[in-house]
């Protein structure tokens, strides 16, 4: 009897301006392998990202892998690398004016990096703070200045600063407790 060795299903992959880490489905993708540059739709849509590592189902029952948080759409093109080098010029010569608008609205916020997702569909500003009020305003001021739509994403000390868990104002995880 040959022992089958499963092929990895999930894959750990680095993306994001400010990385972060997930579990994502392989699923159909052909290959993959640790160092692979891919593109990942996660929350924010279409992310260039690089595989970390690849997970391996265990063969013992009920020892199967957590759920994936996204997908690994495609390996990564030379158009696709082209994209992410042209975003990240713009964002270079937009970053003043983010700058400008945080201090014209009056935030307590700190910008630190911009970043377009790869289908140029969203924009996300890294802010340094706590998620928070001061968050939930940058992103009102945003929208009635008709900018586009703009993911703000908090940063400290630590790295990201994640969603909370319920309460609050119903308006998407604003940090209120009211």
């Amino acid at each position: 009897m040959i022992d089958s060795v499963q092929p990895p299903q999930i894959a750990l992959v680095r993306y994001g301006s400010i990385p972060e880490v997930a579990r994502c489905d392989i699923n159909s993708v052909a290959n993959i392998t640790r160092g692979c540059d891919v593109v990942v739709k996660t929350h924010r849509g279409l992310e260039l990202g690089q595989v970390l590592d690849l997970l391996i189902p265990s063969p013992e029952p009920g020892e199967e892998l957590r759920p994936a948080s996204f997908t690994i759409e495609r390996c990564a093109t030379a158009k696709d690398q082209s994209q992410r080098q042209r975003q990240l010029e713009q964002t270079r010569e937009d970053f003043p004016g983010w700058e400008q608008r945080i201090k014209d609205w009056d935030l307590d916020l700190q910008l630190i990096e911009l970043e377009w997702t790869l289908d140029a569909e969203k924009l996300v500003l890294y802010v340094l703070n706590e998620r928070g009020p001061e968050c939930t305003k940058l992103a009102l001021q945003v929208a009635a200045a008709g900018l586009g739509i703009v993911d703000v994403q908090p940063v400290s000390m630590e790295g990201l600063v994640s969603m909370p868990t319920g309460g609050g104002c119903g308006s998407g995880g604003c940090g209120c407790h009211s």
